[in-house]
């Protein structure tokens, strides 16, 4: 649902930047509430041009020393905004992988526990060994029930976060060839 809202965020924000408002307007805009990670990878790159306007570094001498920096504060903020995206990627993973180990620990026990009960009552019948495998299939039933949709969510969201971190890089692109351009105006 998050992810969603993110998408639906970057579309409005998009819309905005593309529409021919003024790039100084926009950040005023955003500039205190990023409500999503393309506004904040914006805020972060105008933050660096305005504080470089200030100092007077916008001179054609200093276009790629800014450029650079720009740049590095766009990847910078795309970084901390995915790596805040990617959190609970890692809980996801191991539920995907531990879940099926810990079902077949279930049966593991289930079957030993059917040959305690075989021990005890030296007695082979499907009444002495039942309970034990009862308990050693449910155990892998819930192993896979645990692993299954969390590997299946993984996979969806690791997909959708990819393309997702791809769409920022794209718009960083972009933006960085728009301030070339207002850098060249200068």
């Amino acid at each position: 649902f998050r992810l969603r809202r993110i998408h639906r965020e970057s579309d409005d924000f998009e819309a905005s930047f593309w529409s021919g408002v003024s790039l100084e307007t926009l950040f005023e805009r955003v500039r205190t509430k990023q409500t999503e990670p393309m506004s904040a990878v914006f805020a972060a790159a105008m933050a660096e041009w305005e504080r470089a306007a200030r100092r007077g570094l916008t001179a054609s001498g200093m276009v790629g020393s800014l450029q650079h920096r720009v740049e590095r504060a766009m990847q910078i903020t795309i970084d901390r905004e995915m790596e805040r995206l990617e959190r609970y990627m890692t809980f996801l993973a191991s539920v995907g992988s531990t879940a099926p180990f810990v079902g077949l620990f279930g049966t593991v026990w289930g079957i030993m526990n059917s040959f305690q009960a075989i021990g005890v009552t030296k007695n082979t019948s499907l009444a002495v060994v039942a309970p034990g495998i009862a308990e050693a299939l449910f155990a892998t039933a819930i192993g896979l029930v645990a692993a299954i949709p969390a590997v299946l969510a993984y996979n969806k969201l690791s997909a959708d976060l990819g393309r997702y971190a791809a769409r920022l890089d794209g718009f960083s692109g972009e933006f960085v060839a728009i301030l070339s351009r207002k850098l060249e105006e200068h």
